[in-house]
């Protein structure tokens, strides 16, 4: 009862009612900040060691090639599953056989997993 009374007063009087949203919302923001800090994802660059489900997943890197213009970029394993266009190749990844493939004038090549 007493409780609530001590609400209540907070509510009819503005500085407090502030004071005590503003202490709330720094309370919760330092809590989201320290949730963060303590997240590590873990970095695996075997691609025997990532599960093969991962592979093609926003969270896997890729290595990119391209023997043309002499360039080298990364890009996500959804995007280097669109370059698979053999099933063969794809299911040589899923069975973690290779760790590489050919493109048209880009080579691919698995890089870092992370999660």
């Amino acid at each position: 009862m007493k409780n609530d009374k001590e609400i209540e007063q907070i509510l009819l009087n503005d500085e407090k009612y502030e004071k005590f949203i503003k202490t709330k919302t720094e309370q919760e923001f330092n809590q989201v900040l320290e949730n963060a800090a303590k997240k590590h994802d873990e970095i695996i660059t075997d691609i025997k060691n990532v599960p093969s489900g991962k592979l093609f997943s926003k969270n896997a890197t890729y290595l990119v090639i391209n023997k043309d213009s002499k360039t080298k970029s990364f890009i996500n394993g959804l995007q280097a599953e669109s370059y698979l266009v053999s099933s063969t190749d794809r299911q040589k990844f899923l069975d973690l056989k290779t760790d590489s493939f050919v493109y048209q004038e880009c080579y691919i090549k698995f890089f870092q997993y992370k999660g």
